[in-house]
């Protein structure tokens, strides 16, 4: 049992205080914690507030249940070590309700008045996991001892409601404050941004008189966050040439504005330009840089960063680059990394077992994925989510295993999603299972009865079995609901910096005419080298051959491969997103494409990446 002498004990020697102090913040492991407390209480420093605060610090950071127990042996804790015991218990979401506890204690059972420092830690603890209560409970404490006007304490009441999503309330603190500073402003972007209102959030950051790195990476974030990629990177180079040098924060949130546009060039600008020795890599941005080289299609160049990174102790690098991995299409160099992972006992946590099983899914490797779901639980303690479940079903659906997919689901511990069900009824759709299919359908159209994805894969059951009377019930009834519209093919290509993005059938480019009479050129040479149009993606009955043809031609990858043809030099590897999965005929194409003319082709639709080249996917034809 801890004891602790009384408070009005002194140090006998300032020299043996001063050993005692420094051998404290030696202090690298939980047992020298322990021997140092041991001396600390024999020779009655314990009761020194300096003393006592150091070590409690200190154990806070190594054990917070000692630490607290430490703090309630402390006969008459003076107001810094109250501080330091609410601002610890308020880092961690379960422990929060003990950081309102010793605040509680500090209002109650001392003499001590709560100051700005009290209230900063307390508004965080409520914020991190506390309840509307608690917090205005605190709140009204800053009134009774003066300090609502506090700025430290505004900012704190700002950041709380941003936290649980009240902004408005936050709105309204921000607003009546008589003193606010640079943190104020920031706190109140970073509430909106947290919202998705990115409306108000630009109109706040623009009246700024005063931005710091903090100010422009918030608002970078806020765009990557709300998918507004382009305007992502537009601040950023704003950022760049009027605004603080970019910190590691920035470039995370650059880079993934990179990656989800496929942005190479300015992704290895953005790399380079840590390399010039600007920016200090840490793994955080590591697994950044990885995942960028990857999602722009340079799985090989990801790789390389990857393995050339000697010290690898954090698991977000070895999760960039399964997912990677897995992306790509290649299964057994993600369970390599994961293998190698293991050997340097890195602990891998929920996404690295999303990554695994998604690669697994993409490579027919159904036994490697039930293992690895069977030791997530058994060796990692990790207990499957939905999203494994997800993974899961993916892989037993892709492989032909539908029966199997359809009892996982069934013995689910929560309830499956649209989205578990939409795999296994777009296996449905490969496989031609078209009762279950139809099945399937009535359970999603259940959970969901506008669901647009459900009306189209039933739609191309249908069509591809050539059962066109119920595709054409199907879609009229779909268009007379009308209260959805499904989300139409978009494929994007960047050239020499600027993204041009087609749509189906679209004419809206200034290069339009230009591009038709290629892709009518185009056509005929790959009908000459074999190419036959796969007319089962169509989901409407056409019945002339011609306009079958003319409707698969025009979609929109076709049109974004077109014209990366006609503007890039022979040899240059053409790179194309999708925001939808590759169809069967444009894939198809493309294969007969990249051959015609001799160009890699790197398509990036929803679910993976497919690289073409001469004739030949690397998805071998499964995806």
């Amino acid at each position: 049992m801890m004891r602790f002498y009384s408070t009005s004990a002194k140090p006998s020697h300032s020299d043996h205080y001063s050993r005692l102090v420094s051998l404290i913040e030696s202090c690298k492991s939980m047992q020298q914690i322990k021997q140092t407390h041991s001396q600390l209480v024999t020779t009655a420093l314990i009761s020194h507030p300096v003393s006592a605060n150091k070590l409690l610090k200190l154990a806070a950071c190594a054990s917070l249940s000692y630490a607290h127990k430490l703090f309630d042996q402390i006969p008459q804790p003076d107001l810094f070590i109250y501080n330091t015991m609410i601002k610890a218990h308020s880092l961690l979401p379960h422990s929060c309700h003990n950081s309102f506890g010793v605040f509680r204690s500090l209002t109650r059972d001392s003499d001590l008045f709560p100051n700005r420092y009290s209230f900063v830690f307390a508004f965080s603890a409520c914020g991190n996991g506390l309840s509307m209560q608690e917090g205005q409970q605190v709140r009204v404490h800053a009134v009774k001892v003066g300090l609502e006007n506090n700025v430290f304490v505004l900012n704190a009441l700002i950041s709380m409601y941003g936290k649980w999503g009240l902004v408005e309330e936050g709105w309204k603190v921000f607003q009546w404050a008589v003193d606010r500073d640079l943190y104020s402003w920031n706190t109140m972007i970073a509430a909106f941004v947290g919202s998705g209102d990115m409306s108000r959030a630009k109109e706040l950051f623009d009246g700024m008189q005063e931005k710091d790195v903090v100010s422009w990476s918030t608002i970078i974030a806020g765009y990557v966050q709300v998918g507004c990629f382009v305007e992502a990177l537009d601040f950023f180079n704003e950022m760049l040439q009027i605004g603080p040098r970019p910190n590691e924060y920035t470039l995370v949130s650059a880079f993934a504005a990179c990656s989800n546009l496929v942005a190479l060039d300015q992704g290895k600008w953005i790399h380079a330009y840590i390399g010039r020795g600007e920016i200090k890599m840490n793994e955080r941005l590591l697994a950044s840089i990885i995942d960028m080289y990857a999602k722009c299609g340079e799985i090989e160049s990801a790789s390389r960063i990857f393995f050339n990174y000697k010290v690898k102790q954090k698991v977000w690098p070895w999760n960039a680059m399964i997912g990677g991995f897995a992306m790509h299409g290649k299964p057994n160099e993600a369970i390599n990394v994961f293998e190698q992972m293991k050997v340097k006992k890195v602990s891998p946590n929920k996404v690295t077992f999303i990554a695994l099983l998604n690669a697994c899914s993409h490579g027919y490797m159904v036994e490697e994925g039930k293992l690895y779901f069977r030791l997530m639980v058994s060796d990692y303690a990790i207990t499957p989510e939905i999203e494994h479940y997800g993974c899961m079903v993916d892989l037993l659906s892709r492989s032909g295993f539908l029966k199997k997919a359809e009892d996982m689901i069934s013995s689910m511990p929560m309830a499956p999603d649209v989205a578990i069900w939409g795999a296994l009824l777009n296996a449905c759709r490969i496989y031609k299972d078209i009762e279950r299919g139809y099945r399937i359908g009535r359970i999603i159209k259940d959970m969901d009865p506008n669901h647009i994805g459900c009306h189209v894969l039933l739609s191309n059951i249908y069509s591809t079995s050539g059962r066109w009377n119920e595709a054409r019930m199907l879609r009229e009834k779909k268009e007379l609901s009308n209260e959805r519209k499904k989300i139409p093919g978009c494929s994007s290509i960047e050239l020499k910096g600027t993204f041009h993005q087609f749509l189906v059938g679209d004419r809206s480019h200034p290069e339009s005419r230009e591009i038709y009479s290629f892709l009518d050129e185009m056509t005929i040479k790959l009908k000459s080298a074999g190419y036959v149009p796969e007319f089962g993606e169509l989901l409407r009955d056409i019945d002339d051959e011609e306009d079958k043809e003319t409707a698969l031609s025009v979609h929109s990858e076709k049109l974004a491969i077109a014209f990366g043809l006609m503007n890039t030099a022979y040899g240059t590897p053409i790179r194309i997103v999708k925001n939808l999965r590759v169809c069967g005929d444009c894939h198809q194409a493309t294969k007969f494409i990249s051959k015609v003319y001799d160009r890699v082709i790197i398509v990036r639709d929803r679910t993976r990446y497919h690289h073409f080249k001469d004739g030949i996917c690397s998805c071998k034809d499964y995806w």
